[in-house]
């Protein structure tokens, strides 16, 4: 287990001292260059020590929406010349604290809801102290609709398949509701199950892809806070389906909260025996374990999560053979989301019939949608699959902010696109976003009001699938580069008459060619953009001109500082000795 070794190194020494890594490759009898290939993909991992305070600021969609750029130039200002070894600010992608912007990593813990005033209090702290306060909690108990257990014995499903062993009735009950993953591609869960249960080989995992982090993307967040008993359910019920004795819930290593709520309830099912060599008493077996991942976009994709499990650069394989003929060490494997788990239980307790009347307008089921941007308020809402837009914008998330009109929103983050106001009646489920041109996706809806620089938005989009790209493939690797170049160039007022052919270009090679759905999805925010607000696009093209005011207006954020800044020595000396950290609740 590399990662896990040198996540161990990392907690004991602040970072991965050359040293010790060669002590580790000996005693593990891997090549150094293989922990070097490792440490330096992921952004989790140092190689040099860290700074006395080390600011990441979110620098995504719903943070940029909000401010983000203006909160790290604002600190960058307020420390301006200062010791490397003292202070770094940079921007960081997405953190998962959408709902709460916006979001900063100090000395790897993340803080939400920050102002200019708080953070700067915090770092003056740091630098004079050394201390670093906890994180505020807001982890309020709630009833989720989706929970079968209101007051009933949990596992229930387990208990009764333990006993019983139909699994064919199981997976007979999984194909009529309908249920298809609920992370992104929409695949029918019990399609995939039945591909693992068939498989001869009798080595065979399950592994549940909790490592959302996508911008606009938390529910997965919300899941696990209030019905992770639910996710760990259906991961033992697959593992019982389809006959894998060992199942791996891949977790975001931002995810501290969540983590430790999953490792009790683990605790609890070894104690009841739902966990173990012999569930309840039967010659049945299944265990499950976390794995914190050690960062990165690019390892929500299936396989790359795999390489990462495995110890490996978190890059994508090619496909086929696809996981579930070979997955994690190369054997049969069932991927599926948290939401996708969770919905398990709930169709076996509850039934089919049940879980259809859920939806609305012919689809089954609820939804967990996580809603955040100009809204007054942001957060996740269980809503019948097929709910619209403007029913939860308005009437679940409170309306615009300021009493602004909406102008756009993203129905699952940046690789979904944007639609514009006038379609803010779509229905949330699969059929009704694809024929708008969109897609369902993950759930997460961001909302921009009025005076919204769509471009500007599109840019930032792109510029974060561009810096989570693992760079393996060439297509997404100089394509998505050339993307954010040319819609740079347009916000800064330059631009070519060769622009638009080549981005439509690029557009096409890297929708053919990229290995993954990362290098795929880059070229979706523009085109979106262009497609549905051209004419905000071409006022800057053509005539140099924002309509919304956010370009033009001196240097952009985008470019506007340097990677690193630097504390002067005077303004450490003069750093507070107590800090006073204020967080608002939510």
């Amino acid at each position: 287990m590399i990662v896990e070794e040198l996540k161990a190194l990392q907690h004991q020494f602040g970072y991965l001292p050359a040293d010790e890594l060669r002590a580790l490759a000996q005693k593990i009898d891997v090549p150094v260059t293989r922990l070097h290939q490792v440490a330096s993909f992921f952004p989790h991992f140092r190689l040099a020590p860290p700074p006395k305070c080390n600011v990441l600021v979110c620098r995504d969609m719903s943070c940029h929406l909000l401010g983000g750029d203006k909160l790290r130039m604002s600190m960058e200002k307020r420390f301006h010349g200062a010791r490397e070894q003292d202070l770094t600010i940079r921007g960081v992608s997405c953190l998962g604290q959408c709902d709460h912007p916006l979001a900063v990593s100090v000395n790897d813990r993340i803080y939400a809801d920050m102002d200019e005033a708080q953070l700067e209090e915090m770092i003056r702290g740091v630098l004079a102290s050394g201390e670093l306060r906890e994180p505020f909690a807001r982890f309020e108990q709630i009833q989720c609709k989706s929970d079968p257990y209101h007051g009933l014995e949990r596992y229930a499903v387990v208990r009764a398949l333990v006993e019983s062993r139909d699994w064919d009735s199981a997976l007979a009950a999984l194909k009529a509701s309908g249920l298809r993953g609920l992370g992104g591609a929409g695949f029918p869960t019990e399609s995939k199950w039945q591909a693992v249960r068939s498989q001869p080989d009798p080595e065979k995992y399950i592994v549940c892809n909790a490592d959302e982090s996508e911008p606009g993307t938390f529910k997965d967040r919300h899941i696990l806070t209030h019905i992770g008993h639910l996710v760990i359910e259906g991961m033992i019920l697959a593992g019982l389906i389809t006959g894998a004795r060992k199942g791996i819930l891949y977790i975001r290593h931002e995810y501290e909260h969540q983590e430790r709520i999953l490792e009790e309830e683990l605790r609890r099912c070894r104690k009841e025996g739902l966990l173990g060599q012999k569930i309840l008493g039967s010659d049945l077996a299944f265990e499950l374990d976390i794995f914190v991942s050690p960062g990165g976009y690019i390892c929500g994709e299936e396989s790359a999560l795999l390489e990462a499990i495995e110890g490996k650069r978190a890059e994508p394989r090619n496909k086929p053979p696809f996981p579930v003929q070979q997955g994690l060490w190369n054997k049969p494997t069932v991927i599926n989301n948290v939401e996708t788990f969770a919905h398990v239980p709930q169709i076996l307790v509850r039934g089919v019939t049940w879980y259809k009347a859920q939806g609305l307008n012919g689809t089954a089921g609820l939804k967990f949608i996580g809603v955040s941007g100009d809204v007054v308020r942001p957060g996740v809402y269980e809503v019948p699959m097929g709910t619209p837009v403007s029913e939860v914008n308005f009437n679940k998330a409170g309306g615009i902010t300021g009493g602004r009109k909406l102008k756009a929103f993203a129905p699952s983050g940046p690789s979904a696109g944007y639609l514009p106001a006038s379609m803010a009646d779509v229905h949330l489920d699969f059929k009704s976003l694809a024929d708008a041109g969109s897609m369902l996706g993950s759930g997460a809806l961001v909302v921009c009001a009025e005076g919204t620089c769509m471009l500007d938005m599109a840019l930032s989009a792109t510029q974060f699938f561009r810096n989570e790209s693992c760079g393996k493939c060439v297509p997404c690797r100089l394509g998505s580069q050339k993307m954010v170049d040319i819609l740079t160039q347009w916000t800064i007022g330059k631009s070519t008459a060769d622009d638009m052919t080549l981005l439509d270009e690029l557009s096409e090679a890297m929708k053919l060619t990229s290995i993954c759905g990362l290098g795929q999805v880059v070229p979706v925010p523009i085109a979106s953009v262009l497609k549905y607000f051209r004419e905000e696009v071409e006022a800057h093209v053509s005539r140099r001109e924002c309509p919304s005011g956010v370009c033009f207006s001196g240097v952009p954020s985008r470019v506007a500082s340097p990677e690193v800044v630097k504390l002067a020595p005077a303004a450490a000396a003069s750093a507070n000795a107590a800090p006073k950290i204020i967080l608002r609740k939510a």
